[in-house]
């Protein structure tokens, strides 16, 4: 029996690839891959929502409980915890964001005749040469 090479797969398929992944790329992995999921989920309009519902349903039990201290530190403690993890989250998706857009911005840069590759990595420049590129395109605008 014979196999024909054309089915055999050449590039290592990416459970292959995961398991060939230390643990510390693995939970990095897994990390992005929750952020990238807990950021769409968190800027929805359902999580509005619930949060819009949550406040109210905290404010209408306020006379239950006498607007005492107890039921003011909930809400506090429940709104600074969530915020706090979030924005972990939400600027690790955002970093990752910035840096896919920033690589196709290099890339059409790279790809473009006329285009110079010194715009490439722009964002690693320093301050100083960045606002010399600004010059030169304003004044380019106001010509």
């Amino acid at each position: 029996m014979t196999i024909a090479t054309q089915d055999i797969p050449t590039e290592p398929t990416e459970r292959a690839k995961a398991v060939r992944l230390g643990w510390r790329q693995k939970m990095m992995r897994g990390f992005s891959e929750f952020a990238g999921r807990s950021a769409i989920v968190i800027g929805s309009a359902s999580a509005f929502v619930v949060a819009t519902i949550s406040v109210l349903l905290w404010a209408a039990t306020g006379p239950y409980f006498h607007y005492s201290d107890t039921w003011q530190l909930v809400v506090n403690t429940g709104t600074t915890l969530v915020t706090f993890l979030a924005v972990f989250l939400i600027q690790h998706s955002q970093n990752k964001d910035g840096k896919a857009i920033q690589l196709k911005l290099d890339e059409l840069i790279r790809s473009t005749q006329s285009a110079r590759n010194i715009l490439i990595d722009l964002e690693h420049a320093t301050e100083e040469e960045i606002a010399k590129f600004q010059a030169e395109f304003t004044k380019r605008r106001h010509t």
